[in-house]
């Protein structure tokens, strides 16, 4: 009896890849600011769809700033600044995204035990000094390890990994935490099929432990950690999950995994 299709190649006979493709593009959509177009209209529910693909637009994000980091390199560029440089790339490329929900966040858990004022104070686009600090103080974190990663091959390999990693928790947390709104991004595009977000994680899981060898194993465990006590304890303070808590979920688990990698092949 021949062995049962993994997730991904259950997907792939079932919609085709065409489909595939479509829930790329639609993924792509919603995590970055990249000139996609799509042949038709979608809604947050397709994105629930899609979650798959997360990683997938991870690798695409992590590959822009490596290859920048490499070519500012070729022109002579010291590794912090062009690991600055890299870093600006990517979060150009996603808008800030993630960035932002981790701010939004950071101000509503300043708010105070008040939860409907706290995601009164989330759904607020000014940022506050709690956002301000959380921003920076990541920014910093992501920043200082990859200013660690002065090969260009291994910087470009750790930037993949960790932006797939780190999206690949975001699927994760939508499955198993209710919307903490009535509406907003978690509401509308709701819980996801099971198959889809372990499809997620395996491909994340596989880019990770094919790029980085044995490394990689403790950078994911500490991506996992970061991400699910992030995860756990703003569940808990606001009853849920909202589109900004998964941006900080993403964030945590980002820099988990590249704080893990710093320590375990970091020089020094």
């Amino acid at each position: 009896m021949p062995p049962a299709p993994g997730p991904v190649e259950g997907l792939r006979e079932e919609r085709g890849c065409a489909a595939l493709l479509d829930d790329l593009k639609i993924a792509c959509v919603f995590l970055t600011r990249l000139p996609v177009r799509l042949s038709h209209e979608v809604s947050l529910r397709d994105l629930a769809d899609a979650v798959y693909a997360f990683p997938i637009v991870g690798l695409l994000v992590g590959a822009a700033g490596g290859i920048t980091y490499a070519l500012l390199g070729q022109l002579g560029l010291a590794g912090m600044p062009a690991a600055v440089l890299a870093l600006m790339v990517m979060v150009g490329i996603t808008g800030g995204l993630h960035e932002d929900g981790l701010a939004d966040t950071a101000d509503a858990v300043g708010v105070g035990p008040d939860r409907q004022r706290a995601l009164e104070v989330m759904r607020d686009s000014r940022i506050g000094s709690y956002g301000a600090l959380a921003l920076g103080l990541a920014l910093l974190a992501r920043v200082s390890a990859y200013g660690l990663f002065w090969e260009p091959g291994f910087f470009l390999r750790a930037a993949v990994c960790a932006a797939a990693v780190s999206r690949a928790a975001i699927p994760v947390v939508m499955m198993l935490q209710p919307s903490a709104r009535s509406s907003g991004l978690a509401a509308g595009a709701g819980q996801p099929e099971a198959g889809r977000v372990y499809a997620a994680v395996g491909i994340a899981t596989a880019l990770a432990l094919l790029l980085l060898s044995g490394a990689a194993f403790k950078a994911l465990g500490a991506a996992a950690l970061a991400a699910a006590g992030t995860a756990y304890w703003l569940g808990r303070r606001f009853g849920g999950c909202t589109g900004d808590t998964l941006g900080a979920v993403q964030q945590a688990a980002e820099i988990g995994f590249l704080m893990a990698l710093a320590t375990e092949l970091g020089p020094g």
